[in-house]
């Protein structure tokens, strides 16, 4: 006689044998799309194409289905298959889990930045975060008072690495080389303008020999020659340049006391012209207008707090860039 309170050990065949039958009785859930859709089609050729599946792999999903509920499930009819006693009974119950579970790897949380406590970091050059940073600050302000913003300048070689690795989430700047992974959306485009002193000499009209002849303080936060004195050397013309500043405000600051011109963007002119005396008169040189875009990582693309935070730098950028 065998005492209840010590029953006989198993060999190792049996307790495998008994982890195998534990691990056959999960069954997999794609097997019940499979049922589903021989149910709704009313075959497995249908359910393939449905499903974009090979039919051998219907018909395996199908025995596997059948192993584990030891039920036919379907019997031939014809050209269909019908569903067993058994099948109907158990497809609302189905659907009903299946429509559930699609439901809950589609739905969408409520986005309310209002509830954001994220920070976001922009790469900005020096003359862009003056035009774009403070309505970008202003918009947030009202709706997500709780995030941080933190803006600098990145190299041009360094911008795609820096999306990369997410220690950058954003880059407004003219066209820069990137990689696929990297979204961009064109938002504007700019022109230049020349800017001076009020009262300045030239001031009334601005030609070509005139402003090659002047002197000029330019923008180079590392020293280097402008694009524009680039573009004007390589056509063997050149221009006087006396100061190289490294921000774009106190080198107009300098042109708006002192007979130094200053070539800018059209839209940081216009801004500039209600706070310093200067004035702004079209570039005497033939070029194309500047197109500004955003970079971000497209990890980020789908991610609503990104994309509410990419829409709000968009509108200042279209607000405050005048082409």
């Amino acid at each position: 006689m065998v005492s209840q309170e010590h029953p006989l050990p198993t060999s190792p065949e049996q307790s495998n044998q008994a982890s195998m039958d534990r691990t056959d009785s999960r069954i997999d859930l794609n097997l019940f799309r499979v049922l589903d859709a021989i149910y709704t089609y009313g075959g497995v050729s249908a359910a393939a194409r449905v499903l974009h599946l090979t039919q051998p792999a219907v018909t395996h999903a199908l025995k596997r289905l059948r192993d584990h509920l030891g039920d036919p499930l379907f019997v031939r009819h014809g050209n269909r298959l019908l569903p067993t006693e058994k099948v109907r009974t158990m497809m609302p119950s189905v659907q009903a889990h299946l429509e559930g579970l699609h439901a809950s790897a589609h739905a969408q949380p409520h986005f309310d930045p209002a509830r954001l406590e994220l920070e976001f970091i922009i790469g900005f050059r020096d003359i862009l975060e003056s035009i774009a940073l403070p309505a970008v600050i202003a918009r947030i302000e009202r709706e997500a008072p709780h995030v941080r913003v933190v803006s600098h300048r990145i190299a041009a070689d360094e911008v795609e690495r820096e999306l990369r690795s997410g220690t950058l989430n954003l880059v407004v700047d003219r066209p820069l080389r990137a990689g696929p992974r990297i979204m961009r959306q064109h938002l504007a485009d700019e022109t230049l303008v020349v800017v001076m002193r009020a009262g300045h000499p030239l001031s009334s009209q601005l030609k070509l020999g005139d402003y090659l002849a002047a002197e000029h303080v330019t923008v180079s936060p590392l020293g280097e020659a402008s694009a524009l004195d680039v573009l004007l050397g390589q056509s063997g013309t050149f221009r006087q340049v006396r100061l190289v500043c490294q921000h774009y405000f106190s080198a107009c600051q300098i042109a708006s006391n002192t007979d130094l011109l200053m070539t800018v963007p059209r839209s940081y002119a216009l801004h500039l012209s209600s706070l310093l005396p200067i004035v702004a008169l079209p570039l005497p040189i033939k070029l194309k207008a500047i197109p500004i875009l955003a970079y971000w990582h497209e990890s980020t693309n789908s991610d609503p707090a990104h994309a509410w935070f990419r829409q709000r730098v968009i509108e200042a950028i279209g607000a405050g860039i005048v082409e």
